[in-house]
């Protein structure tokens, strides 16, 4: 499986979501699309999963922590003990030996963050 992690601030919105995603996934045909537990109910993540049609997936805090990141925001590592909630919540849903196909990539406007990782038992 394909999973593309999101990472965004609250004031991201579904075109920020729409920009990194577009970014991390070129080249890529994804199969669902992760972030951590407390993004739950934010609106523009709705809007933006509503586009895509595909399954969401949430990650539970200590599953993104078990995760090594290639790439480490100060910022995400203090809020969730991970380096990058992107590559965390994509390699989380992925599975067992998932690798990073895209480590996170940045909306131009700097609210959202996405990575693409492939399970290792595909």
């Amino acid at each position: 499986m394909i999973v593309a992690g999101l990472g965004f601030s609250s004031t991201a919105t579904a075109d920020s979501l729409r920009a990194a995603f577009d970014r991390a996934c070129d080249g890529h045909t994804v199969d669902a699309v992760a972030t951590v537990v407390d993004k739950t109910g934010h609106a523009a993540l709705a809007e933006f999963v509503e586009t895509t049609t595909l399954p969401l997936h949430f990650v539970a805090p200590e599953d993104l922590a078990a995760q090594r990141t290639l790439t480490c925001s100060l910022r995400s590592r203090a809020t969730h003990g991970t380096g990058s909630v992107a590559e965390a919540s994509a390699l989380a849903v992925a599975g067992s030996g998932a690798r990073l196909l895209s480590p996170r990539q940045i909306s131009d406007d700097r609210l959202a963050t996405c990575a693409v990782a492939i399970g290792g038992q595909t």
